[in-house]
């Protein structure tokens, strides 16, 4: 799975790179985030494309799982 790491990047940035993601690999992408915010944001958009999201926190970063 392609990985996309968003860590240190303030919104919409995280959005802007998995969106790129996903264009290039529409079978799914993980992304790596630092904020919470974020978190929310990238679950939202992929939700919103009809993908499903799966958040993990581990030390303060975050792992999201997107996938059809």
């Amino acid at each position: 799975m392609t990985e996309v790491d968003a860590r240190g990047l303030s919104c919409p940035i995280p959005v802007v790179e998995t969106k790129k993601a996903l264009k290039a690999h529409p079978e799914g992408v993980c992304v790596l985030v630092d904020a919470k915010v974020c978190v929310e944001n990238v679950s939202r958009f992929a939700a919103a494309m009809g993908y499903n999201a799966k958040a993990t926190e581990a030390n303060g970063e975050w792992k999201i799982e997107i996938s059809k």
